[in-house]
């Protein structure tokens, strides 16, 4: 299992970021490699991407989410994978992100990926189109308030 942490500040309310991540169907608007995501439901979500050539559908299910905290979840289908997004407010204009991704690379492009590097380059760049997304906008597309324990 490997796992990649990754934090950006963008200059927008803890509750702007956070409203903004809850819309995961605007996630390939800045997420490299993300092609579609459909929400299934209030914490199941279909994922479609094509990172490197490969092309990859799975599930995933959100299994816990806090407003203006964190939102976690796991793979129930497709590539193992898990992660946490984290959200600290800085001040009333600034919030941290932080992603934490842990994952099982298969096969030997992903393997060799994950020796380079190249997933942490990922999650950075994916969190760097971010904080340009929302700070250019200035406000969120929607929001998700909904806790889950």
């Amino acid at each position: 299992m490997s796992t990649v942490t990754q934090s950006i500040d963008v200059d927008v309310p803890v509750r702007t970021a956070y409203d903004q991540w809850t819309q995961f169907e605007e996630f390939p608007r800045f997420m490299e490699g993300v092609e579609e995501i459909r929400q299934l439901d209030a914490t199941h979500t279909h994922w479609r991407t094509k990172i490197g050539g490969v092309e990859r559908e799975f599930d995933a299910e959100i299994t816990e989410q806090h407003p203006d905290e964190r939102v976690a979840w796991n793979s129930t289908s497709g590539p193992d994978h898990a992660g946490v997004v984290t959200f600290h407010r800085l001040n009333d204009t600034q919030t941290r992100v932080t992603v934490q991704l842990d994952w099982s690379p298969e096969g030997v492009v992903e393997k060799v990926g994950d020796v380079l590097q190249l997933d942490e380059r990922r999650v950075k760049g994916d969190l760097a189109r971010f904080k340009e997304f929302i700070e250019s906008r200035g406000t969120e597309t929607g929001a998700w308030r909904g806790d889950v324990s």
